[in-house]
């Protein structure tokens, strides 16, 4: 079965840390590219980062310089960690795989396989 599980949310204070980890089974993740969503209450969708099948990474321009994406294929993971945290970073992370074909960068409708989600609350 494939599933995508997030895990690492919580509550932080501003100029905090968190890691959030995503746990891929029932397919190998290293196959595809991987990106991190977020949606905050009254707000759309939007991609944090990815990561390609050559682990080239791309970020949104409001967590540039704060987060970085990477894998652990033995582990079939795929983590987010987030610096330099803000109360606009409170949202529902998600974990994505991409379709498999178009762009590792594309938005919400080309990622097929979602996790649940995970709550990241930043408080000022």
């Amino acid at each position: 079965q494939v599933q995508l599980v997030e895990s690492g949310g919580g509550m932080v204070q501003a100029g905090g840390s968190l890691r959030l980890s995503c746990a891929a089974s029932g397919f190998t993740s290293e196959n595809y590219c991987m990106a991190w969503f977020r949606q905050a209450p009254g707000k759309e969708r939007e991609r944090v980062a990815a990561i390609s099948t050559r682990d080239v990474t791309n970020y949104a321009n409001s967590v540039k310089g704060r987060c970085t994406i990477s894998r652990d294929n033995a582990k079939n993971l795929i983590f987010l960690q987030m610096n330099g945290m803000n109360p606009e970073d409170t949202a529902i992370y998600y974990c994505a795989r991409h379709r498999g074909w178009g762009r590792c960068t594309a938005g919400p409708s080309e990622f097929s396989v979602w996790g649940r989600g995970t709550q990241v609350t930043v408080s000022s």
